[in-house]
């Protein structure tokens, strides 16, 4: 038991350990309270301290951070015055310098523009004057040409009539031979300067049972056919009384061409004169017959000249083919020659070094054999030389010595030639 006096009244009283614990537990708890509370009210009054010397210390800062940003927006207006200022100043002197450039432009343009303008007016007039004197000419030439034109006409309708006139008064035969004779004339009007080495005669040969009208053969100067065509000329008078057309005739063509072993196959015709196809010009029919064509009179030398260019064309490409071709058979050629020329060489080699030996030897004896020679020569020569000289003494008198009957012979001889 513990014996405890109170304070108050000064009276003992004793306690258990338990009461005595509690007491005591009690008296610390009331002064970790106070305790407690007055550490709080120091940490409250330490916090409050602290916060107003914080913002004592923030608010400092603030002024002072706000004084150099002031400082700092001050030098910063300052360069940026001073550097409007330049830029101003540069801008202000560009633009000088490019107000002056562009008046030098607009004075050089003004000149140049001037200059043009005197230019173009100095052309216009005088395209004015040029197109004046063209319009002049112009009405000369029209007038001209129209002259000639209507006299040409004229003179064409005088020419048509004529022939139509002609036409209604010749025979079929006639006319057909007209048209013949019109071809082989304008051939002939260029044989010379044209077609030097080209035939063109009438087709005689009718032992097939049929033939042409005109055989064209040309040959290059190697003699080489160029070209060949079988010519076929039909035309029909006006007034007959039954009127063909140029497709009877083409079968019979193609087999004269084929027969006469020609290339081509042309029928020049007058028939059927009112056709349009025909008309035209040059009508190929290689899709009835190959290489066969039907022309008009007109293009009769054209047609000849298309089929020789075309012809010549063909020789020369045939011609570079067989080069080429000879080209690659020559070099063929010459790898063969020279496989075999290494293949026989070293054989001709042995052959020749083994019969080297008796060839000389064989010349040695020919040396001797021409030795003996040269001198029964000599010796020929020697009984050539008496014997020309016996041949000088001979005469007439000593041949004919004692032979009477050739002594009358001379006799007769030299009485003919007095």
């Amino acid at each position: 038991m513990n014996e405890i006096i109170c304070p108050n009244c000064k009276k003992a009283f004793k306690i258990d350990e338990a009461g005595f614990a509690d007491i005591l537990k009690q008296v610390r708890d009331h002064e970790f309270n106070n305790e407690l509370l007055e550490r709080v009210e120091m940490l409250r009054v330490e916090k409050e301290n602290a916060v107003k010397l914080a913002q004592a210390n923030v608010k400092n800062e603030l002024q002072a951070e706000a004084a150099r940003k002031d400082a700092e927006i001050a030098e910063l207006k300052s360069q940026k015055n001073l550097a409007l200022a330049q830029l101003e100043s540069k801008k202000d002197a560009e633009l000088a310098e490019l107000k002056a450039k562009l008046q030098s432009i607009e004075t050089a343009n003004r000149l140049a523009v001037n200059e043009a303008v005197g230019k173009i007016e100095k052309q216009r007039d005088e395209l004015a004057g040029e197109l004046k004197n063209k319009d002049v000419e112009k009405q000369l030439l029209e007038s001209s040409l129209k002259d000639r034109y209507e006299t040409e006409l004229k003179s064409k309708d005088e020419m048509i009539a004529y022939y139509k006139d002609m036409k209604a008064k010749l025979s079929t035969k006639m006319v057909g031979e007209t048209l013949e004779q019109h071809c082989e004339t304008e051939f002939n009007k260029l044989r010379a300067t044209g077609f030097q080495n080209a035939y063109f005669e009438k087709d005689n040969d009718a032992k097939t049972g049929s033939k042409g009208d005109y055989i064209y053969r040309e040959t290059d100067i190697a003699d080489n056919e160029v070209i060949s065509i079988m010519f076929e000329m039909k035309n029909e008078g006006d007034e007959t009384a039954t009127k063909k057309k140029n497709e009877d005739f083409i079968r019979e063509l193609d087999k004269d061409r084929k027969e006469k072993g020609c290339e081509y196959a042309v029928l020049v015709t007058l028939l059927e004169s009112e056709s349009e196809l025909y008309n035209t010009g040059i009508v190929d029919m290689s899709h009835r017959y190959p290489k066969l064509y039907i022309v008009r009179p007109q293009f009769f030398i054209p047609i000849i000249t298309i089929l020789r260019n075309a012809a010549l064309n063909s020789m020369k490409y045939k011609s570079e083919l067989a080069l080429v071709k000879a080209q690659n058979v020559d070099v063929t050629n010459f790898e063969d020659q020279l496989n075999d020329f290494r293949d026989s060489f070293g054989r001709n080699f042995r052959l020749a070094s083994e019969k080297f030996k008796t060839a000389i030897e064989s010349i040695d004896k020919s040396i001797v054999q021409l030795q003996k020679t040269k001198e029964n020569l000599l010796r020929s020569e020697d009984n050539l030389r008496i014997a020309n000289g016996k041949a000088d003494d001979l005469t007439i008198k000593r041949l004919t010595r004692g032979n009477p009957t050739m002594s009358a012979k001379f006799a007769d001889l030299n009485n003919t030639d007095v």
